[in-house]
């Protein structure tokens, strides 16, 4: 019989629960992200890593066999087009492959136009209160 492993309760125990390179494919992903946006909240959700920013979500990443997984990717944004391309695979999601550099840059600047989104609709929501 088969049993679902417990959902990790941090980022740290997610990432412990790969091997060494891909440990620090996640951790450099991670400090990208933080350095991006240094006011969001590191949390667990869908057993993914979440990164919160006025209580919703910013980004979830995710680690598989032979890639990683970033949601959501702003796929209609002409400004990262080009860029994303190589990556998208499926409505909001980006794959960076683990056999290839991971485009640090480019998550970047997707994690400082999430924060503009998201600090908007926040913006929006207070004003309608």
């Amino acid at each position: 019989m088969k049993t679902n492993p417990p959902s990790p309760r941090s980022i740290d125990e997610y990432v412990a629960g790969f091997p060494t390179d891909v440990q620090e494919v996640l951790q450099k992903i991670r400090m990208t992200i933080k350095k991006a946006a240094p006011q969001a909240e590191e949390t667990i959700r869908y057993k993914m890593p979440t990164f919160n920013l006025k209580g919703k979500y910013l980004l979830y990443f995710a680690a598989y066999k032979k890639h990683i997984g970033l949601y959501p990717a702003p796929l209609g944004n002409e400004k990262f087009k080009k860029e994303m391309a190589p990556y998208e695979s499926g409505k909001g999601t980006l794959k960076f492959p683990l056999d290839e550099p991971i485009p640090l840059n480019l998550i970047r600047k997707i994690v400082k136009l999430r924060v503009k989104e998201n600090l908007g609709r926040a913006a929006a929501t207070k004003r309608q209160q």
